[in-house]
């Protein structure tokens, strides 16, 4: 069966229709965190009463993390205090009182937040403000209701600290605890051992990854191989710094203020490791289920309100506008009507004149004439024929009678045919503005008529056209394809010309300044040389070196309006006729930059209104989602010149332990510990990926720790409560005999040769 219009119509209508009734769903937005403050934490003496009954085996356990301090007694199942690790210290003027504020309290307001310090060197979990640190221990002992002799703290500390913790740090945080708070002991251990012992862990590999960095640290007969273990330089801290750096490089005129703490918690709540990074991150931005990827964050605003008029006031605008307009149609009636006065007086006046000039001398009247600004009396009649013509206008105008144009039969021009000798000088003036009156009127009746010629001709083709259409269509419908490509071609190279010209080290820029410095260059000489005035013009050739020096967009401006209109004449065939053209197909649809890559990156898909405040203020989470997750798995996206976790556990496992038993043994317990692992798909991820790089015949076992944040400090409070604390401990006596470097080494701690 033939392929015709008619079948083809029906189903291209309807998809028209059923691509514009196509509308997004309205964003599901979330609110930006504030400022972090949880109001006022009321102290618990509680657990200092019931540690005196058991004096001995009872310790404050101090998770001492550079993301939250965690602290409780050790007999305690949660922790009773977590706090970040800030504090903001200044004067109040008013007061005149020193004002402290400590963890979450810093974030109380404006002025607090203004002087916030951190305990802990930026990005390391090393302390660098030893009196933001001492300001901490102060508030968790005084929360703990610590009230020992003296003002000191008469039990037992015991701290966590990171693996391989520098010397000076401890020695500092030794001289503080023995010498400020006169400690009776303390003991440190490493936070992932404390939370791999909580976990019932024994051999295994543990991978930590925290607030400042990730360790892989592998463990047998439950005794930490440091000197075999591994850091990564990423954590959570090095990814909220990367995501508001990607959200200012994103949004670099966002109006409102993006804080690293917002980041964070945008990475907390909107991330998730992808067990694809590559193929998803290809079809991220597409159209297709953008509204469930891309996530909107909403910052405060304040929109601008319009103040609505009812509907009495609106009446009684559009009142005063009627009113005003219709004062202003008696103005403009007014002045037509003195207008028409004022010419009917000059008519009046100029007849009176022609009628007197009949019995004047010829001398008299040029006298006259010239008295009146005339050069003679055809000039005289010219003038008073145009009154009369302007006054039936101005008539019929007010009368609402159509006027006719003048037809050429009611021209007449007798002075053409009398010859040049039977007039005189005023006669030859007349009959040279009669050739010329002759000439226009010749001149609109060939245009007229050469107008309805193309009209016709354009017909011919139409109906030409439609024939071939309905009798060829497969052809017809080819040949409007090649006409859309061949117009398309001419488009680009147009703007690849105005954009070589914008360039000058482009072939075109250096042509153009060729051709003017020939041009500059060729005029002098001739001038010097004696040679002939300057000719260019005479040629239609010479025209032609405008459009070669011409850079603006005047240089083809209507050529290009046609090209574009022809384009549009011939995607308007197609979009009716053709049934694989859609208005995706359009051009105009492809330089929609509503629907271009980088509209869905910034704004999703949605449409974009610069004007309203509220999307003003809006962050739009999408690519994002995975791309920081995935930093610790290939750490070259953040410019990191590192291995990723697996390559780093790889390593581990299969170049540094010869024996295939201990291989197995830590194979067989892979454990997850730290608040950077509880990312949604990170342990499958890992799972996945640490499989593909082992033997085929091992045994490989993930599991997560119960608590990734937490069981540091359970682990650290289940070991305090038991026999080994009082053997790992550093008391009073051994810091003052063996000085403030001194440490013990035991299972859960560093050693002192790598610390």
């Amino acid at each position: 069966m033939a392929i015709t219009a008619e079948t083809i119509l029906p189903t291209r209508s309807a998809a028209i229709v059923a691509d514009k009734d196509r509308i997004k769903p309205p964003p599901k937005v979330y609110p930006a965190q504030d400022h972090p403050f949880k109001g006022y934490h009321a102290p618990q003496p509680d657990g200092y009463e019931q540690s005196k009954s058991t004096a001995n085996t009872s310790a404050i356990v101090i998770d001492n993390g550079s993301h939250l301090v965690k602290a409780g007694w050790s007999f305690d199942k949660n922790p009773r205090f977590i706090i970040p690790p800030v504090m903001s210290r200044y004067r109040d003027r008013k007061l005149n009182k020193a004002c402290q504020f400590v963890g979450y309290d810093a974030y109380v307001d404006a002025t607090t937040r203004g002087q916030l310090r951190y305990a802990f060197d930026p990005g390391s979990s090393v302390v660098g403000n030893w009196d933001v640190m001492e300001g901490i221990l102060d508030y968790l002992f005084l929360k703990l209701g610590v009230d020992g002799a003296n003002g000191g703290v008469d039990r037992p500390i015991v701290l966590t600290e990171p693996i391989a913790n520098l010397t000076y740090p401890r020695r500092m945080m030794n001289e503080i605890l023995f010498e400020c708070y006169n400690a009776p002991s303390v003991a440190y251990g490493i936070d992932s051992l404390f939370a791999y012992r909580y976990n019932k862990g024994k051999d295994g590999l543990i991978i930590s990854s925290s607030h400042t960095s990730t360790h892989v640290v592998p463990v047998l007969n439950s005794k930490a191989l440091l000197s075999n273990s591994s850091r990564l330089n990423w954590g959570g801290a090095q990814a909220s710094d990367y995501l508001l750096k990607l959200m200012r490089l994103k949004y670099p005129t966002f109006p409102a203020r993006i804080t690293e703490h917002q980041m964070e918690d945008l990475i907390h709540k909107h991330c998730y490791v992808s067990q694809n990074y590559d193929e998803e991150l290809s079809h991220y931005l597409d159209w297709s289920g953008l509204e469930d990827r891309d996530h909107v964050i909403q910052y405060p605003y304040t929109e601008h309100v319009v103040q609505e008029k009812t509907e009495e006031e609106l009446a009684r605008i559009a009142e005063r506008k009627k009113e005003s307009g219709r004062r202003l149609q008696e103005q403009a009636a007014k002045m037509r009507l003195e207008k028409l006065v004022k010419k009917e007086q000059e008519l009046e006046y100029y007849k009176d004149l022609q009628r007197g000039l009949a019995s004047e001398s010829k001398k008299e009247i040029k006298r006259i004439l010239d008295t009146e600004d005339m050069k003679d009396e055809a000039h005289l009649e010219r003038t008073i024929r145009d009154l009369e013509r302007s006054i039936k206008r101005s008539r019929n105008k007010d009368l609402g009678v159509e006027e006719n144009e003048e037809t050429p039969e009611e021209a007449s021009f007798p002075l053409l045919d009398v010859p040049d000798e039977e007039l005189d000088e005023a006669g030859l003036k007349e009959k040279r503005h009669q050739r010329l009156m002759k000439s226009n009127i010749e001149a609109r009746q060939r245009a007229k008529a050469e107008k309805e010629r193309e009209k016709a001709r354009q017909e011919e083709e139409e109906r030409l056209d439609n024939e071939r259409r309905e009798n060829d269509f497969e052809n017809w419908i080819a040949e409007r394809r090649t006409a859309r490509q061949a117009l398309l071609q001419k488009i680009k190279e147009r703007e690849r010309l105005k954009a070589d010209l914008g360039n000058r080290k482009s072939l075109a820029s250096q042509m153009r300044m060729k051709t003017l410095a020939n041009l500059a260059s060729d005029g002098p000489k001739k001038r010097r040389r004696g040679g002939d005035d300057d000719t260019f013009g005479a040629n239609d050739e010479d025209w032609g070196v405008y459009r070669t020096v011409a850079t603006g967009d005047q240089s083809d401006d209507e050529e290009e309006e046609d090209v574009s209109g022809m384009l549009k004449s011939v995607e308007e065939q197609l979009l009716k006729y053709d049934p694989e053209f859609t208005e995706q197909h359009t051009l105009e649809a492809q330089s929609d930059w509503t629907k271009s890559l980088v509209h869905s990156f910034l704004r999703g898909p949605w449409p974009f209104d610069p004007e309203s405040q509220r999307e003003a203020h809006q962050l739009h989470l999408n690519v994002e989602r995975i791309r920081v997750p995935e930093v610790v798995f290939q750490p070259s996206i953040a410019g990191i010149d590192q291995g990723g976790l697996v390559e780093i556990a790889a390593d581990i496992v299969n170049q540094r332990f010869s024996y295939p038993e201990d291989r197995a043994r830590l194979l067989r317990d892979v454990f997850l510990t730290g608040g950077n692992t509880l990312f949604q798909g990170f342990e499958e991820r890992f799972r996945e990926e640490f499989r593909s790089v082992l033997p085929l015949d091992a045994e490989l076992t993930v599991r997560r720790a119960s608590d990734p944040v937490l069981d540091a400090w359970k682990g650290a409070a289940q070991w305090a409560s038991g026999p080994d604390l009082a053997k790992s401990s550093i008391s009073r006596q051994e810091y003052l005999e063996k000085g403030s470097e001194y440490i013990k080494e035991h299972d859960l701690g560093n050693m002192p040769n790598i610390a």
